[in-house]
């Protein structure tokens, strides 16, 4: 087998992983989760999990960095769209997410705020969250600033507006996970819109 063909069958057989992680996670919840949970959620042998992780802990370090990466690469902007319709775009991916063939948006953020509330104690996963946090702010900071360079927005604090913004995504996003208010993201984007994003035209 090549090389090439090699690395095509471990990225496919450790999506494979991923998503049979995804389902075992939804049953099980982290702290009781098991290898074998993972095992008894795909086709492929356990042996296969063992393989190409070193354990629970690495195969939920890069379980983590899976839901980021589904998430980061999946906005769609058009070419030459205004700085607000970008801001939108962004906000509402965060919000409401992309589509996915298996488990929804919000069946995906229950699994990340899960393993969200257990950072607080582990610092490579906490870390991660670091890393994935401070992307999605400076996108926002980055289209913001655009905006205002483009003479669209008036003249604010990028860096203030892009922590507010952000800040209001992940505690909507908790809101309805943690207390089970489904209509918290629509809430939080009606308020972006009104309270923030138009703040930042002329008046």
């Amino acid at each position: 087998m090549s090389e090439s063909r090699e690395k095509v069958s471990s990225k496919e057989t450790e999506e494979v992983i991923m998503e049979a992680t995804f389902r075992a996670l939804s049953k099980h919840g982290y702290k009781d989760l098991r290898m074998r949970d993972i095992g008894e959620e795909m086709d492929l042998t356990r042996q296969v999990i063992h393989y190409h992780f070193d354990g629970k802990y690495d195969l939920m370090s890069s379980f983590l960095e899976y839901i980021i990466d589904q998430y980061e690469g999946s906005v769609e902007v058009a070419d030459g769209a205004d700085p607000r319709t970008e801001l939108d775009a962004r906000i509402d991916q965060c919000l409401f997410g992309p589509d996915f063939e298996e488990f929804t948006h919000w069946d995906r953020m229950k699994v990340y705020h899960e393993l969200y509330t257990y950072a607080q104690n582990d610092d490579e996963h906490q870390a991660i969250f670091n890393d994935h946090y401070e992307r999605i702010r400076g996108s926002i900071v980055e289209v913001v600033e655009e905006g205002i360079e483009e003479g669209v927005f008036r003249d604010v604090d990028a860096e203030q507006m892009g922590q507010l913004i952000t800040d209001v995504i992940h505690a909507a996003r908790g809101r309805r996970i943690s207390l089970g208010h489904e209509g918290a993201p629509e809430e939080a984007k009606q308020a972006i819109d009104e309270f923030i994003l138009d703040s930042l035209y002329e008046n």
